[in-house]
């Protein structure tokens, strides 16, 4: 069953339910992305960050192409530009090296993936002794003009924004050229972005929901942390509904006028995650969802400091989250 799809500012289209593949490990991630092709997936979500690109582009070889299920149009790929790589010199390699890893020409959608800049270089986390991240002074504005480059080169055809606040979103739309088409955050029931969506909305772009499931792989999750998946309230509509608490997540996202990428290695919740289309969720029931918000970020990397766990990058001049939304 195709999945349906939302239209983006550039008048894109973009299917509402996508696989997300952060934290798919290598050897498993190849097999994710056959299995959501195959039963109807066409949205892949990927970052040059998650390094396992490569194993996607070797998916999508075997699925897209002349004699193959699939035309290349027929599939919306997204990427995103890592921190490391916010120096305008380096974006379009960047970029080049995504595409080669994915073994295509062109993606649909190229996002920075956070609007902080670490220090340029080869490592994915240049850390001091301490733990603590060496960062850049790039401004994300300087990043943005380089990514415009990209559209205007035909190497990605739309480009936005991941992890941005609202008021780093009207900076950019201020700013540029080219629009943001999306905003991608961490999103689900105990985080609901109510005012960043309404915000987004406003402002013409779409939000996409990393985590819509509240991440329960999440490296760092603690033992005692609630799991919304298992939440009494989200099994008993799931119950009611005869759905998965997955399948009443994603369509109360869906229904919101979200689109999201859930993660999953398993055929069978692959499946069962885009399976959210035969039914509605009733006003009321939207409505419980709603307030389970706790405005609780679960995926912020934090570190140990005099024994209390802060956020690592705070201290970043462009760290998105100390603005309320």
């Amino acid at each position: 069953m195709a999945s349906t799809t939302m239209m983006l500012s550039n008048g894109q289209q973009m299917p509402v339910v996508g696989l997300g593949t952060w934290k798919s490990a290598p050897g498993q991630v190849k097999q994710a992305v056959l299995a959501a092709l195959d039963c109807g997936y066409r949205h892949i979500d990927c970052a040059a960050a998650y390094s396992n690109e490569h194993e996607v582009g070797q998916a999508i070889a075997e699925r897209v192409g002349p004699g193959k299920m699939l035309r290349r149009e027929d599939i919306f790929v997204t990427s995103k530009l890592w921190n490391t790589k916010h120096d305008p010199d380096d974006v379009e390699a960047a970029c080049k090296k995504t595409l080669t890893d994915l073994k295509l020409d062109y993606l649909d959608l190229y996002l920075m993936h956070w609007p902080m800049a670490f220090e340029r270089g080869a490592e994915l986390m240049p850390r001091r002794a301490d733990g603590t991240i060496r960062y850049a002074d790039t401004h994300y504005r300087d990043t943005w003009a380089a990514m415009e480059k990209l559209v205007d080169q035909g190497l990605v055809r739309a480009i936005g924004l991941s992890n941005f606040n609202a008021r780093q979103i009207d900076d950019i739309l201020n700013f540029g050229k080219h629009k943001p088409v999306v905003n991608q955050v961490e999103c689900h029931p105990y985080l609901t972005q109510s005012q960043l969506l309404a915000h987004c909305h406003s402002r013409g772009l779409v939000l996409t929901a990393y985590s819509p499931l509240g991440s329960p792989d999440r490296p760092w999750a603690s033992s005692c942390e609630p799991l919304l998946l298992d939440d009494s309230r989200v099994v008993a509509m799931a119950d009611r509904y005869k759905k998965t608490p997955a399948q009443i997540i994603i369509r109360w996202q869906v229904q919101r006028g979200i689109t999201c990428i859930p993660k999953s290695v398993t055929p069978s919740r692959i499946k069962q995650n885009i399976e959210v289309f035969d039914f509605k969720l009733s006003d009321e029931d939207m409505k419980q969802i709603e307030s389970f918000n706790r405005n609780e970020r679960l995926i912020i990397p934090t570190i140990e400091k005099d024994g209390q766990k802060v956020w690592r990058d705070a201290s970043h001049p462009h760290f998105p989250f100390h603005d309320a939304y």
